[in-house]
């Protein structure tokens, strides 16, 4: 199998390192961005404990009994907020819908700013009160680390180190719980279903707290799927279609899916939060002038952030 450039990075020597070192932690991200899409990050803002805390956390939210669940599932919210029951969510080009139920937590406004008023609220877990409190610390850390990380990709493109920060601040992202359920009798789904079919992921970029279990794969250029492994305590970082189209193509926003395990293991639960980073809405993502020449004409109609977020939730199945 072909070896495929997933550095481990660490994000301390963008933060509180040399200027030479800062430079070099935007060369790497920058290079395996337009590679392969995938990056694995050390000291990114989040202990061991919790990262502990929050799978506990993930799993007992989980566990609850279906009838509990399903109170916080809230259709009119296109899964933005709340739970996600089974057989909602696909990939865009399947038709069989992925092996999960999720979570998602959004934005705490907590300025005056006016985009709160265009937010739907958190939904609180009545039953798992630690679930709540875990998850906007979560997301908070995630959010901070992603901003960095962003402003490095800002200095790897030539552009202000700041240009997507205005852009991010009190953005629409959304810390995504999952649970890839047990199948007790793999026969009884169907020969397709998988945990999450090959896909590309909607946003600027998307944080990955490390997984449970393997699984997540990643498509090279040679048609080939290649495993994705982190230690224990990093996260994974990969680029997603905004950032792919800001950018003319110039940075990747990589094919992947998250496979089912060996027959034996199909009994068995896989969890996973992921972080994606989204702008507000209103970011224009039309691509960037100095990514646009002769070799690479532009390739991409002018949208925002919030049409592109519109149309792909529509793809994928979560609104109408």
């Amino acid at each position: 199998m072909t070896e495929v450039n997933i550095p481990r990075l660490d994000l301390n020597d963008y933060l509180q390192g040399s200027a030479e070192q800062k430079k070099q932690f935007s060369e790497d991200i920058g290079k395996a961005f337009t590679e392969t899409g995938f990056v694995t990050i050390a000291n990114h803002g989040m202990t061991k404990e919790l990262m502990d805390r929050l799978y506990s956390e993930v799993k007992n939210f989980f566990s609850l009994p279906e009838e509990i669940k399903l109170k916080y599932e809230k259709a009119e919210l296109a899964g933005q907020r709340g739970y996600t029951s089974k057989g909602k969510e696909k990939a865009k080009d399947s038709k069989t819908p992925d092996l999960k139920e999720f979570w998602q937590r959004g934005q705490t406004v907590t300025d005056e700013d006016v985009i709160k008023d265009i937010y739907p609220d958190n939904i609180i877990v009545d039953e798992v009160p630690g679930f709540n409190e875990v998850t906007k610390e979560v997301y908070e850390r995630l959010e901070t680390a992603g901003k960095h990380l962003l402003r490095a990709i800002s200095v790897y493109l030539g552009l202000d180190e700041n240009y997507f920060d205005g852009k991010v601040h009190n953005g629409n992202s959304i810390l995504r719980a999952i649970h890839y359920f047990p199948i007790e009798n793999p026969d009884s789904i169907p020969a397709d279903a998988v945990r999450a079919g090959a896909h590309e992921d909607i946003n600027l970029i998307t944080l990955l707290i490390g997984a449970s279990a393997d699984g997540l794969e990643v498509l090279t250029r040679n048609g080939e799927w290649y495993p994705v492994k982190a230690n224990v305590e990093d996260i994974v970082v990969n680029v997603g279609d905004m950032l792919q189209r800001l950018t003319n193509n110039k940075l990747k926003s990589t094919t992947h899916r998250v496979v089912n395990p060996p027959r034996e293991l199909m009994k068995t639960s896989r969890y996973s939060v992921p972080f994606f980073l989204h702008p507000k809405s209103e970011m224009d993502l039309t691509c960037l002038e100095n990514c646009i020449d002769e070799q690479h004409p532009k390739a991409y109609p002018d949208t925002t952030a919030g049409e592109y977020l519109d149309e792909r939730l529509r793809e994928i199945g979560l609104k109408k």
